[in-house]
């Protein structure tokens, strides 16, 4: 079944709406069949009991400490129980104090402990913007003392993994495989979200269609328990389909993260701009590779006309790039106009966007973005996800170049990683000691 939007309803009483096929329509004269799960869980959309402040964040509202330098690559950070953990992606795992992150400055890798070497993750390459990925520490640690990590494989053919590392024993073992790889496209952030049951993102590895195709784990949110088996409440994608799907028709995610409610929210690189944040629903197809923009979009399919498509929060259209990457919901009232926004790391944008969202009516929506220099840039046109509005301020344009991800610290502080070695910085970048660390602090 699909999951009903405002649009789905009009259509059902009614409203002038594309006819609906099953879960499909019609673009034009070709009809294109996006997938759909055999069953649904229950998607009751709940209003957040929370706000964003009503407040313009700004940059004076942190202090900025570079803490580490000299990092080769650095793509991923969790802070678990007094340690920090950092993967570079030309490297390994390192693992660092949290206390001293927390206190200290100038900071190089060797003041950290070398946890992984890249050679002791088995078939491990590094094509492109493949390597070593996300890393996510187990929910109970340190009493189960595992770390997971995901990475790029070479075995005859590139794929992505993700291993679980038993610190106490020394031991590796993988959970999960079978991940499409390529030397770009290959998603690799992961999470454990409020279910304590681990999240991960998959690209589309250069082949688009594996995204719309529900027995490949490419252009995916995979959603599994620490041994790497399906959630036990995943959609059913049908025989063919792999229970491990949470989400499909993704093209690059690498930035996901949890409302104060448990329900998350994801980030992914669009084609030529059109990059997207999304709220996801259990089932939902986001559209890739058939539909990614609006309706006056005139290379890709609108989701006003394929209703099997769940739109996303944001779109930033053709002309707006900010090939976003790691992401974090900030729910502390430390830094205060900051508190409730989801904060957006932008590789291309080389700029933090702090993303407010607020529920809105079914008479909100415009046609287009709108912005002001006080108001930010608002998104709520009614091609777009009709339960909030979002509305986007962008902080610390091409102050440190590329940002690569963003993760809370103690105190309401957060650590900003840059990624200006990775082939891709320009212009002043990459700076005498990149890639760094930086912390944020509250003023």
């Amino acid at each position: 079944m699909c999951s009903p939007t405002r649009r789905r309803l009009l259509a059902a009483t009614g409203a002038a709406v594309p006819a609906l096929a099953g879960c499909f329509t019609e673009s034009g004269s070709d009809a294109t069949e996006l997938a759909t799960p055999e069953s649904v869980p229950a998607d009751d959309w709940v209003k957040p009991d929370w706000r964003p402040a009503d407040a313009v964040p700004s940059e004076d509202d942190v202090a900025a400490t570079t803490v580490v330098s000299d990092l080769a690559i650095p793509w991923d950070l969790t802070v678990a129980a007094g340690d920090a953990f950092v993967t570079e992606r030309d490297g390994g795992v390192r693992r660092f104090d949290a206390d001293t992150l927390a206190e200290d400055a100038d900071l190089g890798p060797n003041d950290g402990e070398t946890l992984l070497e890249s050679a002791s993750l088995p078939d491990r390459a590094s094509p492109g913007e493949g390597g070593t990925l996300g890393v996510a520490a187990h929910p109970d640690y340190p009493d189960t003392p595992d770390l997971f990590v995901y990475y790029t494989a070479d075995d005859g053919g590139v794929s992505n993994r993700v291993v679980r590392y038993d610190l106490e024993a020394d031991a590796l073992e993988t959970i999960l495989e079978g991940i499409p790889g390529s030397s770009v496209h290959n998603g690799g952030r992961i999470a454990f979200g409020p279910d304590d049951h681990l999240w991960v993102l998959t690209g589309d590895a250069r082949e688009p269609a594996l995204s719309q195709d529900p027995g490949s784990r490419a252009g995916a949110v995979l959603r599994v328990t620490p041994d790497g088996e399906p959630h036990p409440e995943n959609p059913d994608w049908g025989d063919d389909g792999d229970r491990r799907t949470y989400t499909l028709g993704h093209r690059n995610p690498q930035g996901l993260d949890f409302t104060p409610q448990g329900t998350p929210i994801l980030a992914e690189h669009g084609p030529g701009a059109r990059d997207e944040l999304s709220i996801l629903r259990p089932g939902g197809n986001y559209g890739w590779d058939i539909v990614r923009g609006g309706p006056d979009d005139p290379e890709y399919g609108s989701y006003d006309e394929y209703e099997a498509a769940t739109p996303p929060v944001v779109n930033t259209g053709p002309k707006t790039t900010w090939a976003p990457s790691g992401l974090a919901f900030y729910d502390d009232d430390a830094i205060g106009p900051w508190e409730n926004t989801v904060l957006v790391c932008g590789l291309t944008s080389s700029a933090l966007s702090v993303v407010g969202l607020t529920p809105r009516s079914d008479s909100d929506g415009d046609d287009e973005a709108s912005s002001d220099d006080t108001d930010g840039v608002r998104y709520d046109a009614d091609w777009l996800d009709d339960r909030v509005t979002a509305t986007v301020h962008r902080l610390f344009a091409d102050e440190w170049g590329r940002l690569r991800h963003v993760e809370p610290g103690p105190d309401g502080s957060l650590y900003l990683l840059t990624s200006n070695r990775d082939g891709r910085a320009d212009g002043p970048f990459p700076r005498t000691n990149d890639d760094r660390i930086v912390r944020l602090d509250p003023r």
